[in-house]
């Protein structure tokens, strides 16, 4: 089996699953990721073999894992593609919905700078990705139905709002859409201030203050209730707003949808009263003009029957100036 490429993606480690990423565990990686790559009418027949290869081979629970593996949905395949063909492209979108992300964490934190310049380009990176994956669905297909799009765009937002921590969803292996995180999610990708811990890990509390001496640590603990509450309303407020962003953007599509549709309907009934008026008429041409072809007909038969009389009498009318030619011969003779 072609071996794909194993690099690192949204929260991929380029290591096996649950593997070291050295030596077998690495091969079977990187052959999991050229399954991944593969046209959908391919995949399962090419996942069975595999599993058959590593179970012949004495890899029961690599081949148990492999035959796992679901067929990934159209938009999941079509998002999957984008990754393994466009790394670029994906790669700024991450990084475009990182930089976004960090700024709402230090927004949150009543700091940090505008974000309507990584807004903006967030979303030249989602419009420019998506026309990639609207040109991979139509090639891959022969079209690129809205609907399919518009879950192909919503797992792309997704992506994009995880960012590039670790943990979130691996892009190039997805087998159905991705949500966007939700509240608890986005809390858990704040980092604490002060945290020792490596960049870009998640923290699982919004504690955004050291910790006091034990003297004020009542004060301290009352402080950090409240900060958290604020931090969090204002995460819900973000949330909330994304959302109906979100909605609007849906609104305004379905609109735009909706009033071709209505366009179209208009030309086509516009049409088809044009063409039954047209046959209407083709009707009556034909009609008058068979009329006319029968009574044709009906005069040709009586010019026929004229003619045929007509000929009989010139007939008669030489046989009987014959005879009397005969006649008149006689008399004279006489």
């Amino acid at each position: 089996m072609k071996k794909g490429e194993g690099g690192k993606g949204a929260g991929g480690t380029g290591q096996g699953e649950g593997g070291s990423g050295q030596g077998e565990e690495a091969y079977d990686d990187r052959d999991i990721d050229a399954l991944f790559q593969l046209a959908p009418p391919q995949f399962v027949a090419a996942r069975n073999a595999l599993a058959a290869q590593l179970e012949k081979a004495g890899r029961g629970d690599a081949a148990n894992h492999v035959k796992s593996l679901p067929k990934p949905s159209i938009s999941a395949w079509t998002v999957n593609q984008v990754y393994w063909r466009h790394r670029v492209a994906f790669d700024k979108l991450l990084a475009t919905g990182e930089r976004f992300r960090q700024a709402q964490v230090a927004r949150l934190g009543g700091g940090g700078p505008d974000i309507r310049g990584l807004l903006n380009e967030r979303r030249e990176a989602l419009s420019e990705i998506t026309r990639l994956a609207a040109a991979l669905l139509q090639a891959s297909s022969g079209r690129a139905p809205a609907g399919v799009m518009r879950r192909i765009t919503a797992t792309l937002e997704a992506l994009s709002a995880y960012g590039q921590v670790a943990g979130a969803p691996r892009a190039g292996r997805l087998v159905e859409d991705v949500a966007p995180p939700g509240f608890e999610s986005l809390a858990a990708l704040v980092p604490r201030v002060g945290d020792s811990s490596p960049a870009g890990k998640p923290s699982r509390l919004l504690a955004f203050q050291k910790e006091a001496p034990a003297a004020s640590a009542r004060t301290s603990g009352a402080r950090s209730d409240a900060s958290k509450k604020e931090q969090q309303r204002r995460a819900r407020l973000a949330s909330a707003r994304a959302a109906r962003q979100k909605a609007e953007r849906a609104l305004v599509e379905s609109r735009r949808v909706a009033k071709r549709a209505q366009e179209a309907l208009k030309k086509a009934a516009t049409r088809a009263k044009e063409t039954e008026q047209d046959m209407v008429a083709v009707e009556q041409r034909l009609q008058k003009v068979a009329s006319m072809a029968h009574e044709a007909r009906q005069r040709a038969r009586r010019a026929a029957v004229e003619a045929e009389t007509a000929a009989q009498a010139v007939e008669e009318a030489e046989l009987a100036l014959t005879r009397a030619r005969r006649d008149l011969d006689k008399l004279e003779k006489n």
